[in-house]
C-alpha cells in the first residue's frame, strides 16, 4: 500500500475528505435516542388498606415522547413469592395513550413490589420497579420478644461495666480550624476495642456538648474522620466507629485482607448460640462507645445520638434498645431486622441470619439465638425519639423488616417512606436526617 500526504492533494480534495471524517464521526457519537420505563404507584404517598385496590401506572417514553405501540411484561412480587405462586398478577400489559395499568389487592399487612420489563424492538431491554404498602403500620413482630431477653443483655452490660474504659487517644491532623480529632480505642468485652475516630470543638465548655454517634453499614473499612468532623463541626462530641474494632487509617488492602480473612462472613459468626453470635460483641461496643463520650467532661448530659445506614441503621435501632441514654436514633433502611420473618411469611431482613432446612422451615437453634439480636426486639425497648427511611423496592433489607421495627418503637418518631428506592442512602434522606438531628439537639438546650 502506497501512502499518501495530504499536503500532496489538491485543496478541494483535503476538503471532502475532511467533510467525510466529520459526517462519519456524527454517525458514530450521535446518541441513541434515550428510552425511559417508569413505574409509579397511583396515589403519591403508596400507601393503602388491607382490601383497598392500588395501581400501579407505566409509561415508556422516547426523547420524552410517549411509546405507544407494544407491551411491557411485569410481575407482583411480596418479596417472598412472585406472581401467580403468591397469588399475585404477572403477564404483559399493552402501551398505549394513557398509562398501562395494573391492579393489586392487598391480603394482609405486607409490601408488595412490581418489576416491569419492556423491550424496543431494537436495542436493549429496560426495567423499573415501584412498591406499595399495604396497611404497613399494623406490621407486627414475626416472634416475640424472648422471655429472658431483658435477663440477658442486663447481664451482657454488668459484665462490660467490670472492663475499665482504658481509652487510647492519638491526635490526628483535621485540617480544621478549631476542631480536635483523636483516633481512638476504647476497651471493650472480649478483648475487641471500640475504634472509632473523636471529633469535638476546641475549648469547649463543661457540659455544653450534645454527643451524636455515626456507625457502620455492612463490610470491613476503617473510621470515617470525615463524619466525626461533620458532627464536630455543628457543635457536637462526635465519634464515628467501624463496625468490628478494626484498626483507622490502614492501606485499602489491610481492610480488603481482613474481609476475605478473619473477618470472612462475619454476619453468620458463631450464629448457633447467643454467646457467640458475632452481633453480640458488635452490640456492646455501641454501649462502650456511649460510656467513652458520655465521659467526656463537654457532654451536656442530656442528648445523644445515633445515625446509621443498613446495618448502621439496625445498630441505631439496638443503641436505642441497649442503652436508656439513647434519646434519638436515625437509621436509614435497617438490616439486622426481623430475623424471623420467615416464620410469619414474611421475608428476613439482612443478613438473612436464619438459614432455612431441608424440611423448609427456619433452623430452630439459628432461630432461637437470633432472636437475642434481632434489632427489632430491641425496638420494642426504645424510648428515644427517631427518624427512619424505608425502600419500597429493597430487596436487601425489605420494607416488612423495617417496618416491623418501626411499628415497635415507643419514641416521638416519624419516616420517609420512598416507593422507588431500593437499598440506598441518598442524599436527600441523609440531609433530613441531620436536619431532624439538629433539631432534636436544639430543643434539648
Amino acid at each position: 500500500m502506497r501512502w499518501v500526504s495530504l499536503k500532496s492533494l489538491r485543496p478541494a480534495v483535503v476538503m471532502l475528505i475532511t467533510l467525510m471524517a466529520a459526517a462519519n464521526a456524527g454517525v458514530v457519537l450521535a446518541a441513541e435516542p434515550a428510552l425511559t420505563l417508569k413505574v409509579v404507584p397511583d396515589r403519591e404517598s403508596a400507601l393503602y388498606e388491607v382490601g383497598e385496590e392500588a395501581a400501579f401506572l407505566i409509561t415508556v417514553s422516547r426523547d420524552n415522547e410517549r411509546v405507544t405501540d407494544g407491551s411491557v411484561s411485569f410481575v407482583v412480587d411480596d418479596f417472598l413469592t412472585s406472581g401467580k405462586a403468591a397469588g399475585l398478577p404477572e403477564g404483559k400489559v399493552s402501551l398505549g395513550d394513557v398509562p398501562a395499568k395494573i391492579v393489586v389487592k392487598g391480603r394482609r399487612p405486607e409490601f408488595l413490589r412490581c418489576q416491569v420489563t419492556y423491550t424496543p424492538p431494537k436495542g436493549q431491554a429496560v426495567r423499573a420497579a415501584a412498591g406499595v404498602g399495604i396497611s404497613p403500620e399494623k406490621i407486627g413482630l414475626s416472634l416475640p420478644v424472648p422471655d429472658d431477653f431483658d435477663e440477658f443483655w442486663a447481664e451482657q452490660k454488668r459484665q462490660l461495666a467490670e472492663i475499665a474504659l482504658d481509652p487510647k487517644l492519638t491526635a490526628v491532623d483535621n485540617k480544621s480550624d478549631g476542631i480536635e480529632s483523636f483516633d481512638v480505642q476504647v476497651q471493650c468485652l472480649g478483648g475487641t476495642p471500640v475504634s472509632g475516630y473523636f471529633s469535638k470543638p476546641s475549648n469547649a465548655n463543661p457540659k455544653s456538648l450534645p454527643i451524636v454517634l455515626w456507625v457502620h453499614g455492612a463490610g470491613v473499612r476503617s473510621s470515617s474522620l470525615g463524619n466525626s468532623l461533620k458532627g464536630a463541626q455543628s457543635g457536637f462530641l462526635s465519634m464515628d466507629i467501624n463496625a468490628h474494632g478494626s484498626p483507622n487509617g490502614k492501606p485499602a488492602a489491610f481492610y480488603t485482607e481482613l474481609s476475605n480473612g478473619a473477618l470472612n462472613n462475619y454476619r453468620y459468626a458463631g450464629r448457633e448460640n447467643r454467646d457467640t453470635i458475632y452481633f453480640r460483641g458488635m452490640y456492646l461496643r455501641l454501649v462502650r462507645a456511649i460510656d467513652f463520650l458520655t465521659a467526656q467532661p463537654e457532654w451536656d448530659g442530656k442528648t445523644v445520638v445515633v445515625v446509621g445506614h443498613s446495618q448502621g441503621g439496625g445498630q441505631s435501632l439496638v443503641a436505642g434498645g441497649i442503652d436508656d441514654r439513647v434519646t434519638f436514633i436515625a437509621p436509614g433502611v435497617p438490616a439486622i431486622c426481623d430475623h424471623s420473618g420467615a416464620a410469619v411469611g414474611r421475608v428476613n431482613g439482612w443478613p438473612k441470619l436464619v438459614p432455612n432446612g431441608a424440611d423448609g422451615k427456619p433452623d430452630p437453634v439459628i432461630q432461637k439465638a437470633a432472636r437475642y439480636v434481632d434489632a427489632v426486639n430491641f425496638a420494642t425497648r426504645c424510648k428515644a425519639d427517631a427518624i427512619m427511611s424505608v425502600g419500597f423496592i429493597d430487596s436487601v433489607c425489605p420494607p416488612s423488616s423495617c417496618y416491623a421495627a418501626y411499628n415497635a418503637l415507643r419514641g416521638s418518631k416519624s419516616v420517609i417512606n420512598e416507593p422507588l428506592m431500593g437499598h440506598a442512602a441518598p442524599k436527600h434522606i441523609q440531609d433530613a436526617f441531620w436536619a431532624r438531628i439538629l433539631e432534636h439537639a436544639k430543643r434539648a438546650k
